[in-house]
């Protein structure tokens, strides 16, 4: 499986959780919403989600994938480079927690 399609694959998982911008946005709670999101719709089941809401709510759809993506990118600056602390953007995640690498 290609980085592309794990990025996906983990912002369809992201989209379909519960997660909101206003809950405690640490490196552990995204982890963990992505992981449960998967185990209970699977994959398929995310893309799935992602592509009604689309149908359904195209505006707010766009809004919670901007946001979705916005939080990925922060996250894997974190993993990625450790010691680097990931922009304060209400948007974004304030609050996110660096993981060790």
């Amino acid at each position: 499986m290609t980085g592309i399609i794990v990025n996906e694959a983990v912002c369809d998982a992201l989209f379909a959780s519960p997660l909101q911008p206003s809950d405690a946005l640490t490196a552990e709670a995204v982890a963990d919403a992505i992981g449960s999101t998967v185990r209970r719709l699977g994959s398929p089941g995310c893309a799935s989600h992602v592509a009604q809401e689309f149908g359904d709510h195209p505006d707010a759809a766009t809004d919670r994938m901007r946001w979705i993506r916005e939080l990925t990118a922060d996250l894997s600056s974190c993993l990625f480079f450790p010691t680097a602390t990931p922009p304060a953007t209400a948007a974004a995640g304030a609050g996110l927690l660096p993981v060790a690498a």
